[in-house]
């Protein structure tokens, strides 16, 4: 029975992640998700309490590994200041090809996440995702200003849509299809294209 039970859990993640890739999250059928599964509906609702639930298990695992890269990310940041020279802050980070990496990884979780996830909590995530960048971004000046670096006051509202600009620029590759080698290429040319503006944003 247990084996039965995994193998039921493992056909309807299936299911649902192809019914959601199909349709999006409102659209979705759990009739359909069902019938896929080769269970009745009810059946469903022995594994997960709601479709959100579904979705949520779908998308969750790859949005914690990202969690962890980004502060990797910004441990390297943090772990620089007062070894490098103010010149030299935020060069060869790479982190926009560091993320555009992960992205193709888990390319089928982050189209649901970006392109089907209205209806969810998830909606939000480029929002949720630059307001982290934001705060992250901001504290780390606040840290080189401490270490004696000179860095620029900025307009905060300014650099929101900033930040948010960039953060939808990555997430344009997902949403164009773009092929890992693509999005890698794109993502170096963003690196090319942002660092020179954001460290002549901060004065560095």
């Amino acid at each position: 029975m247990p084996r039965d039970k995994t193998q039921s859990h493992e056909r309807i993640i299936e299911a649902a992640k192809k019914e959601f890739m199909q349709y999006g999250f409102t659209d979705a059928s759990l009739r359909r998700i069902a019938a896929e599964a080769g269970i009745q509906v009810g059946g469903l609702y022995k594994h997960f309490g709601s479709k959100e639930e579904m979705f949520a298990s779908l998308v969750e695992p790859t949005i914690e590994g990202l969690m962890e890269c980004f502060h990797g990310i910004e441990d390297d940041y943090f772990g620089e200041i007062g070894k490098v020279a103010a010149e030299s802050i935020w060069d060869n980070k790479m982190e926009t090809v560091r993320f555009m990496e992960y992205i193709y990884d888990h390319f089928d979780e982050f189209k649901l996440i970006v392109c089907r996830s209205q209806g969810t909590k998830y909606e939000n995530f480029t929002h949720d995702i630059a307001k982290l960048e934001e705060e992250v971004t901001i504290r780390y000046m606040n840290a080189l200003k401490k270490s004696g670096i000179a860095v620029n006051d900025i307009n905060e509202k300014e650099f929101h849509l900033l930040v948010t600009a960039s953060v939808e620029a990555i997430l344009q590759a997902v949403i164009h299809d773009f092929t890992k080698d693509e999005a890698i290429h794109y993502a170096h040319t963003l690196e090319k294209f942002y660092l020179p503006a954001w460290k002549s944003l901060f004065g560095l």
